[in-house]
């Protein structure tokens, strides 16, 4: 196979570490993500009248649920052959090393978790605060959230993880922190720029069409065939996460999307077929 082409990819994942505390791309993607989610929420709710005080209480359960849901997401449907011999391990940010255990900060995450844990954040907002369909809520913050999945695919990258099959294509990687020594496609490049995608159809959608943005339930829609859609596709090309996926016909993350993307299509004819809502602030 033809290296001459190909990227070598050996990004440190640690952007610095202090003893045994470490601070790594991932984490901080995972926190500028919010950073920036929390900007563009705010001036969505602006932008249509309504109180922006709701976008910082949201912002506490989504952040609470994505962290817990990825989490949990990873170990129910990646890691429990491992994580239920390791229980400390769930729950706190370390990961047993050579020398103990050391803190390493946000890893061992699955995005479908995350997205079951902001559905289930959302209802409880909806229910207790908002008082509005659960579907009005996630219509805007499904915007961001398309935005902070690609950032979080940055992380991936300089991780040098999840990523795909070999390939000769002129832009594949070779991840030499793994011992990688043929190209193998930057699946996590293909995702992010899948995503980002996603985030401008969905501002698009939002800001300069008539109607689409008050017909419940048609930007979560676009967001959930937009993104598991692509996820669903890439996996295709994408190295195993784990190696009891070796002999599944469709490994666990398109197992996971496709109930998103029907989920998705039903929601996106029915918001077509009914009429446009506006709620009162």
């Amino acid at each position: 196979m033809n290296t001459l082409l190909a990227i070598h990819w050996n990004a440190s994942p640690e952007l610095f570490s202090l003893g045994p505390i470490s601070v790594r791309w991932y984490g901080l993607m995972f926190a500028l993500g919010f950073l920036f989610g929390f900007s563009i929420l705010t001036r969505m709710f602006k932008y249509e009248g309504s109180d922006p005080v709701l976008v910082e209480k949201l912002f506490v359960y989504v952040i609470i649920a994505t962290i817990v849901g990825a989490r949990l997401g990873h170990v129910l449907f990646y890691g429990w052959d491992y994580y239920s011999r390791h229980l400390i391990e769930i729950f706190l940010p370390i990961a047993k090393g050579e020398t103990g255990y050391k803190f390493v900060g946000f890893q061992g995450l699955a995005s479908h978790g995350g997205a079951f844990g902001i559905i289930l954040a959302v209802w409880l907002f909806s229910i207790r605060v908002s008082k509005r369909p659960i579907l009005w809520t996630l219509d805007r913050l499904v915007v961001p959230i398309a935005l902070v999945g690609a950032m979080i695919r940055a992380g991936n990258l300089m991780n040098s993880e999840i990523y795909g099959v070999a390939t000769n294509l002129p832009w594949g990687f070779i991840f030499d922190r793994n011992s990688e020594t043929v190209a193998k496609h930057p699946t996590m490049i293909y995702e992010s720029l899948c995503y980002l995608i996603s985030f401008g159809l969905l501002l698009y959608f939002y800001y300069k069409t008539k109607d689409l943005k008050d017909r419940t339930g048609f930007l979560t829609g676009v967001f959930f065939v937009g993104i598991f859609l692509a996820r669903f596709l890439i996996e295709f090309i994408k190295e195993n996460q784990e190696t009891f996926e070796s002999g599944m016909i469709l490994n666990m993350g398109q197992i996971l999307s496709i109930p998103f993307i029907v989920a998705g299509i039903w929601l996106i004819n029915v918001a077509l077929n009914k009429p446009p809502v506006i709620y009162k602030n």
